[in-house]
């Protein structure tokens, strides 16, 4: 829809502290006309067993529906306490938890927010059904490329990194371009790319902002190494703190290497 231009901006989960990458949107991003994420937010994980009326007892759940990543982060209280009941995957925690009010379809309970239980009013059976207290997932702001928001001090930046060839080697030289200016690596992670076995892009995100010296000539390491580098973004971080950042790899000391190589080329 952000892409079709039928909405201005699109919130989507990307990661959670338990289950990992959110698949569907990380390939999505990384493909098709590029797209800009400019927020973040960390939002706690809670959910809810929601049930059609007349269901009473959970022995009477036979099938349940909700997304996947929900799936995975309750599945040890299904297993449990619904041992019986099939699951039923849906396109969102949302849509499964609606389906509840549509007499076209067949799944007994949901697996949903309480804030959707309650909006729709429907039967709460069992409350806090997750396995982890604490579960936390990330979401982000994703609009098409426009305006990057200006550096805050802690900042993040994503980016997806094909490999260009498949060689040894070829990950170290990417990461290389990070060690060699300090940049810190939050998070990385491969991904298929579709077209056979072995085929992988890297989805990464840094501590930091292009605006950053540091940051900005570690990209331009990767656009040599990737030329079809997609960045994503430099935006504020949901949480953390400003980075350590060793005097060699500041703004001033790139500022002042550069004007020494300018002062030599002068000199041609």
């Amino acid at each position: 829809m952000v892409r079709d231009g039928d909405v201005d901006a699109a919130v989507v989960p990307i990661e959670n502290s338990v289950e990992g990458g959110v698949s569907a949107t990380l390939d999505s991003i990384a493909t098709g006309q590029s797209l800009q994420i400019i927020a973040e937010i960390l939002v706690p994980i809670t959910f809810v067993l929601a049930v059609r009326e007349g269901i009473e007892d959970l022995s009477q759940i036979k099938q349940v529906s909700t997304h996947g990543h929900a799936w995975a982060q309750c599945r040890l209280w299904a297993e449990a306490n619904i041992p019986g009941a099939v699951f039923s995957p849906a396109s969102s925690t949302a849509a499964g938890a609606l389906g509840l009010l549509d007499p076209e379809q067949h799944h007994d309970a949901a697996i949903c927010s309480p804030l959707v239980a309650e909006e729709r009013g429907l039967k709460v059976l069992v409350r806090g059904v997750e396995d982890n207290l604490g579960a936390v997932t990330r979401f982000i702001l994703v609009t098409t490329e426009g305006k990057i928001p200006a550096m805050t001090g802690v900042d993040k930046s994503t980016l997806i990194l094909p490999l260009a060839e498949d060689r040894p080697g070829a990950l170290m030289g990417i990461l290389e371009q990070f060690t060699a200016r300090g940049v810190n690596l939050s998070r990385i992670e491969s991904r298929p790319t579709g077209e056979g076995l072995g085929k992988y892009f890297f989805s990464v995100d840094v501590e930091g902002h292009v605006g950053e010296e540091r940051v900005a000539a570690a990209l331009s390491g990767l656009h040599r190494l990737c030329p079809e580098l997609r960045f994503l973004g430099s935006y504020p971080a949901a949480q953390g703190a400003a980075p350590f950042i060793d005097t060699h790899n500041s703004d001033e000391a790139f500022i002042d290497a550069r004007g020494w190589i300018q002062s030599l080329r002068d000199r041609l």
